[in-house]
């Protein structure tokens, strides 16, 4: 995203493993968030810094910090889906929509929910690859629920490496649908 698309950016501190979050906003929604372990510099995303003085900073920074803290199990804010079409842009408003606080589902389950597939034959389990292959390529995670989509035999991945796997894990623990280790603060 360029700052020639009107996106502006800003850091959120985060508890996850990978970090803070860079997060690019427009006067449209949240478009970006996909930038974990992302530092507080400013011009690198091609956009302007955001003060939390910017009231779509400032509603993001609550409202992730309240949803960290275990205090908020749904977002209100705008998500702008400029960044997806087609099927991605389907898959990823369908999982937004429908997808709560504590659930999870397949990747196939996904694809089927979505309808987006509905008119291709599922070839060896084609639907649910490319529904992860979405997740993976997601503009905005966590206020799209990303991570709550798993393997039909496990957790699946979530933002390639060791790091977004365990962020998922993070989230998922956070949400109750898996049981906190002892090492989990």
């Amino acid at each position: 995203m360029r700052n020639d698309q009107g996106v502006g950016w800003f850091s959120v501190e985060t508890p996850l493993p990978t970090g803070g979050m860079r997060i690019g906003v427009t006067d449209q929604g949240v478009v970006s968030t996909v930038a974990f372990g992302a530092g507080a510099g400013g011009d690198a995303d091609g956009g302007p810094d955001l003060t939390t003085e910017d009231r779509r900073a400032a509603a993001v920074t609550a409202q992730l910090a309240e949803y960290f803290a275990g205090r908020r199990r749904e977002f209100d804010l705008p998500i702008d889906w400029r960044a997806t079409t087609g099927a991605q842009q389907t898959v990823l408003r369908t999982l937004h929509r429908t997808v709560g606080y504590g659930t999870t589902l397949t990747y196939g389950e996904l694809a089927d929910r979505s309808g987006a597939f509905d008119e291709e034959p599922d070839e060896r389990g084609l639907r649910a690859k490319t529904v992860g292959s979405i997740m993976g390529s997601a503009p905005v995670s966590v206020l799209v629920p990303c991570h709550r989509v798993v393997a039909a035999g496990g957790i699946g991945g979530y933002g390639g490496g060791e790091a977004g796997l365990a962020t998922k894990h993070w989230l998922l623990t956070l949400e109750g649908v898996l049981a906190p280790t002892l090492d989990w603060s």
